[in-house]
């Protein structure tokens, strides 16, 4: 399907001079993300020339993708926000509501039938203000956008961590907060810190039992969750050409779990192919006769360590299999040394579960190449011994698949195909268990695998692959299993081996489906109501945060001191709680109850001061507002990690929470919280973390004089009155500083527009 053609022309023809432009104002060759980032700054953008790491810069992205469990939060701010129409082409996608239970046709009519309320709230929504909305069933918002609104050399803003999967298209994806989407659909400046850039050089070719999800699980064992923060990673040599599209798109979309502001590959064949096979050849060839801007320069090609902050080098031919867990996606095992790490740390060795699909890996190349593994299973008298669950990722792959006899491969050895959402993936799956606590193990194709990440349970050992490991692992039913050198019994209790997965890059008949499901809106939706019950559970409509009173914070108690890993899983949980994004007051009862209590170790269990007692995180930060006394929450390393949701960061705010400082932020989240009026404040000298206890009374020094550059203070009144003073640390700018003293950046969109 093409859409916002005109669009895309616009920016092929203005996009040589412009990259000519930031060639010759940088003096140097220029990287391809620096040739997108500087053909996209905004005309309010007043600097030619920006340091990395360094300087906040004004773009003006080309479109704006959102999902329905935060397109809810993302509206409700927009509806406030004084616009009579989105700015720019924008869309939600309803995916993430459905949950994973028994399969696709009932699952998805229960999803209807339960979340009819905010499918209409978003429908009229999207009708009125010129949104394209996606229904439910359509497909998972990555793939769908991969599929119809991706294009080389573009931007986009989306309010999930993974619209970085258009990466695998060209385009520079970026994860933000549903404040961040707010800015551009009413037609202001997007702000980002000019990011670094690491490279990554591919030689060789993938073949075998290798994939490119290897490829990003081998670079989230190097660079960590943490180490792509702040930074795009642009993916380059003879490996990434010979890649499918769909396959950069996989390793695009991990690069969240790194922290990358996104990831991204050059314009080559294998992308104009994938263009022309999802009915864009119009694109495809604008495309193709812009090329050279739609790479890196060639110098940067020959002599990366001179244009890139870091570079990475990986021979593709040379690369095994990789899986990566548990409980944090950066724990690298290669295959060959897994089985021994399985034995070594005592992970539950039965495999439960083998669950495949999902935005990251469900193109038809992936399902494709693990459908020859389930016929396999099948012709060589193979039982298999785990669950085995399969996610398609959009209504086009799906039906196509199932028209190709794909899906029924994987019926046939008993899988269970569900509907095309994200489910078990973002924590949607109705587990059938014996035991919802049990320690036990599970294997998937996904991208995240945080404890209680995809089933509530803390004890289950997530752990991340490709889809064709994934899919040899669940008939084994053992992750000790090496399907490289190892041999299964079959039925007959004959010895045989499994054969390396094979698949296509593209249908060999072309891709087909009846109902893409997609509503365009109306031309004018000035006509258009959209009504919230007062007495609704689910949606909530928003009243402006209060905005700050021009003095410093003073008597504030600590909320909660988190330790170790808190990501927004752990500060806003997904899974039940989703069916509360659109209701603030509601969802607020999950803030903070999955992040571990430094004083304890416990979750959702922390010191009340105005009862005296412990109590729960919720209720207490419920009890410190309604006595007028505010709060502030102590975090550690990478705070934040994880999902785009604003939720955690709104929910704090609606709670009273006057700041939180950490030893370091996810980029995400530290943007979500400034943009909702929250402190981001972290601690000069990490060390500080300790110097903070339990029953403190806490003042912020400085607000008063809050300038860009310039630290702040607090100051510890400790339970026997001694007193500690810390340096706090903050990266604001002018325009963040104003949103502070507004209240949130949406109060002052609110009284620019009025």
């Amino acid at each position: 399907m093409l859409f916002d053609f005109d669009l895309i022309k616009s920016v092929y023809e203005k996009m040589p001079d412009r990259v000519n432009k930031a060639r010759k104002t940088l003096g140097k060759p220029l990287t391809l993300s620096e040739k997108i980032l500087y053909s996209h700054l905004s005309v309010e953008e007043k600097g030619e020339k920006f340091t990395r790491g360094e300087d906040y810069v004004n773009f003006a992205p080309d479109r704006v993708a959102m999902q329905d469990a935060t397109a809810q939060m993302a509206l409700l701010q927009f509806m406030n926000a004084g616009k009579v129409k989105a700015a720019v082409p924008s869309t939600v996608h309803c995916d993430h509501l459905i949950q994973a239970a028994t399969g696709a046709e009932k699952d998805l009519a229960d999803a209807k039938q339960q979340n009819n309320e905010v499918y209409n709230f978003l429908e009229s929504v999207s009708n009125k203000y010129g949104i394209g909305f996606w229904k439910p069933g359509a497909g998972i918002i990555h793939q769908v956008v991969l599929e119809n609104y991706a294009f080389p050399g573009g931007m986009m803003i989306g309010t999930d961590s993974h619209t970085v999967n258009a990466g695998g298209l060209g385009m520079v994806a970026i994860g933000v907060g549903g404040a961040d989407a707010v800015d551009v659909m009413a037609g202001m400046p997007w702000e980002l810190k000019m990011p670094k850039l690491i490279g990554v050089k591919l030689t060789g070719k993938l073949s075998g039992w290798v994939s490119p999800k290897d490829v990003i699980l081998k670079v989230a064992g190097i660079l960590t969750v943490k180490g792509g923060t702040g930074a795009i990673v642009e993916y380059f040599g003879e490996g990434a050409d010979a890649m499918s599209c769909t396959g950069k798109g996989t390793i695009c979309n991990m690069g969240a779990e790194i922290g990358a502001t996104t990831s991204i590959f050059a314009y080559d064949q294998n992308m104009s192919n994938y263009l022309r096979h999802t009915e864009r050849e119009k694109v495809a060839d604008l495309a193709d006769e812009v090329m050279e801007h739609l790479r890196a320069d060639e110098e940067v090609f020959a002599n990366p360590e001179q244009y890139y902050d870091q570079v990475i080098e990986i021979n593709l031919s040379e690369l095994q299999p990789y899986i990566n867990g548990p409980f944090t996606p950066d724990l690298a095992h290669d295959l060959s040394n897994f089985a021994n790490a399985v034995k070594k740390n005592d992970y539950p060795q039965t495999l439960e579960v083998g669950l495949i699909g999902s935005c990251t890996n469900s193109s038809y190349e992936d399902l494709s190449r693990a459908a020859s593994l389930a016929k396999q299973a099948k012709d060589k008298k193979l039982k298999v011994k785990a669950e085995f669950v399969v996610t398609p990722g959009s209504e086009l792959v799906r039906y196509t698949t199932e028209r190709d006899g794909i899906l029924k491969e994987f019926e046939d050895i008993g899988g269970v195909i569900m509907a095309n959402a994200c489910g078990p993936c973002i924590g949607q799956w109705k587990r059938h268990t014996d035991d919802p606590t049990r320690k036990n193990s599970i294997i998937t194709s996904f991208n995240r695998n945080f404890a209680k990440r995809n089933d509530g349970n803390p004890n289950t050992h997530g752990f991340v692959a490709s889809p064709e490991l994934v899919t040899a692992m669940a008939i084994a039913g053992d992750l000790c299993f090496n399907p490289m050198t190892d041999t299964l019994i079959n039925e007959d209790g004959v010895e045989v081996k499994l054969d390396e997965p094979k698949g296509f890059e593209f249908p060999p008949n072309g891709f087909d489906m009846k109902d893409s499901g997609y509503l365009a809106p109306n031309e004018n939706g000035s006509s258009v109501v959209v009504e919230v019950s007062e007495d609704s559970e689910r949606l909530q409509l928003l009243a402006p945060f209060e905005n700050w009173n021009g003095k410093n914070y003073e008597g504030l108690n600590l909320l909660i001191k988190a330790k170790g890993k808190c990501t927004t899983d752990h500060i806003s949980m997904a899974g039940p709680w989703l069916r509360f994004r659109g209701h603030l007051d509601n969802i607020s009862n999950n803030m903070l109850i999955g992040a571990v209590n430094f004083y304890n170790e416990e979750t959702n269990s922390i010191y009340n001061p105005v009862s005296k007692e412990y109590n729960e995180v919720p209720v207490t930060a419920r009890a410190l507002k309604a006595s007028g006394i505010g709060s502030i929450v102590v975090g550690d390393e990478n705070y934040g990690e994880g999902s785009s949701r604003e939720h955690a960061a709104m929910e704090p705010r609606h709670l009273g929470v006057k700041a939180v400082i950490v030893r370091s932020f996810a980029r995400i989240h530290e943007t979500n919280l400034k943009k909702q009026g929250v402190l981001a404040l972290t601690f000069a000298d990490k060390a500080d973390y300790d110097k903070i206890q339990e029953k403190d009374k806490i003042d912020i020094l400085g607000l008063t004089d809050f300038q860009a550059g310039k630290s702040l203070s607090l100051k510890l009144t400790h339970e026997d009155g001694t007193t500690d003073k810390v340096v706090a640390n903050h990266s604001y700018n002018d325009v963040q500083i104003e949103w502070f003293k507004a209240g949130s950046a949406l109060n002052l969109i609110r009284k620019q527009n009025s």
